[in-house]
């Protein structure tokens, strides 16, 4: 086994072998501009290690993590525009650096290059490849529509939202993994518990962004600090003030969710103050916890090596004490 540094230098190495700028560069450029900004790689290495972990050479699977890759940038892209972000990784979005139009055209593009990737794979592996990825995308866009919804709805509950990151963020994360299963032709129940890690693993590490998207350092995070209060975000940490504040704290907080008008900068800090001092803040550190706990259990049944085991561990600790 490789390490984590080691999977993600080779993916990058093979990220920057295969996307190139080319005519028409104003729509290819944007696409290596979000896909040069950096990040944690975290998807495409876990297909790496996956299919490693699973008793086939990583380099196998670099198509189907750069994949991936792209997909999760081409949902970036069209988020920040839907969102209006300003900064990506802490640097100017794609629809600031260019326009509204270059970025749902380049996102676009993005979307069937990833697509194409997967014509690298032969038969049978191609087709379950093709079938889970069309599956686990038509779920993030079911779920950028929950978070689409839930910015106008003032009865948003816990479960839904829990529904809501699971698809808009966790499915993919299982995905990655599940492909690298896939890749070293692993049985269908190690699929399947690989898939079910992966989602857990995914579902506590939205509930860190959430958290970090409040409590976050400026300097680290990369994205606009309260970006979601800002623009009144249903997050876990919302539902939990609302859940445990005050009626006085709970009448605030409505307040300066029902619409964006407010001074942004005393808006951010009041509803953190909240979230604080409701327990929101803590209780959505619990989850994370529960949650991470949730995706070790499932390591147990899985039919591979202790080391193994104690690698995808230590890797979902180091996301549960992220502060990027």
């Amino acid at each position: 086994m490789h390490t984590i540094d080691q999977y993600r230098s080779a993916f990058i190495t093979f990220l920057e072998e295969n996307i190139i700028t080319k005519e028409p560069v104003n729509l290819y450029e944007p696409i290596t501009y979000i896909l040069g900004l950096g990040g944690k790689r975290l998807r495409p290495v876990l297909t790496l290690m996956t299919a490693e972990i699973f008793g086939t050479n990583y380099k196998k699977a670099l198509d189907a993590a750069l994949a991936v890759e792209v997909f999760h940038n081409f949902s970036l892209v069209h988020d920040d525009i839907m969102d209006d972000a300003p900064l990506r990784r802490g640097k100017t979005t794609v629809h600031e650096k260019w326009d509204v139009n270059t970025g749902i055209l380049s996102g676009d593009a993005m979307l069937i290059f990833a697509y194409q990737l997967f014509e690298n794979y032969e038969g049978a592996i191609f087709k379950e490849l093709a079938k889970l990825f069309s599956k686990t995308a038509l779920e993030v866009c079911e779920g950028q529509q929950y978070d689409v919804d839930f910015e106008t709805r003032n009865d948003v509950t816990i479960p839904e939202y829990l529904k809501m990151i699971e698809y808009k963020t966790a499915v993919l994360v299982a995905a990655a993994m599940k492909m690298g299963a896939i890749i070293a032709d692993a049985s269908t129940k190690s699929q399947e518990g690989i898939y079910e890690f992966g989602k857990n693993l995914g579902i506590a590490f939205q509930l860190q962004d959430d958290y970090l998207d409040a409590f976050g350092d400026p300097k680290t995070f990369g994205k606009q600090v309260g970006g979601d209060i800002i623009e009144n975000k249903k997050t876990f940490l919302y539902l939990k003030a609302l859940e445990f504040g005050t009626s006085k704290e709970q009448t605030i907080l409505k307040g300066f969710f029902a619409n964006k008008n407010d001074d942004v900068s005393k808006k951010v800090e009041s509803v953190k103050e909240i979230f604080i001092n409701s327990g929101a803040a803590e209780h959505t550190k619990n989850e994370i916890k529960i949650y991470t706990k949730k995706a070790f259990t499932v390591l147990e049944t899985l039919e591979i090596s202790d080391d193994k085991k104690l690698l995808l561990e230590k890797f979902g600790e180091n996301l549960m004490n992220r502060t990027v």
